[in-house]
């Protein structure tokens, strides 16, 4: 069975938070909805300087509001729509949150030239640990290794 053909009414909605909760003062223009069986179960919005949260992206906002609103860490069967292509932080959200489908308006290259260019991202990931902007270094590995030993056999686990 064919998926579902994506609904422009989200999208629509998506861009309209974007709009109305950047003019409202909560941060940049970026809105996101989730959809499960053509309901909005969420809605996101940029809150980065509103809440001094960096990662209070709209797609983080929506998948917090809508994996609480549904009792799970997963997103199955749900539709993200996002007014603009997700960023590296909410890209790897998303494949956490495991949503079927992701639909976005804006591309990261209209991002890059509103000013919001997360390009230097990407770069910073492709490179070794010591030649980043913020250098990283591993430290106590073999005590850290400890915690996954103890999930490993922890009889309560969830996988995910």
């Amino acid at each position: 069975m064919p998926a579902p053909t994506p609904d422009p009414a989200f999208m629509r909605e998506a861009i309209r938070l974007s709009i109305e909760k950047m003019r409202a003062g909560h941060g940049g223009p970026f809105g996101a909805v989730i959809v499960q069986d053509g309901i909005i179960i969420a809605r996101g919005f940029n809150q980065v300087t509103s809440t001094h949260d960096p990662t209070c992206h709209a797609e983080i906002d929506a998948i917090r509001k809508a994996c609480a609103a549904l009792g799970t860490f997963q997103l199955a069967g749900c539709d993200l729509y996002t007014s603009c292509e997700p960023c590296p932080m909410c890209l790897g959200a998303i494949y956490w949150a495991r949503p079927a489908r992701v639909f976005f308006g804006n591309t990261k290259a209209d991002a890059a030239d509103a000013g919001f260019d997360d390009h230097f991202i990407y770069q910073e990931i492709e490179k070794p640990l010591g030649e980043r902007q913020i250098p990283m270094q591993p430290l106590l590995r073999d005590e850290a290794l400890a915690g996954f030993r103890a999930w490993a056999r922890h009889e309560g686990r969830t996988e995910y």
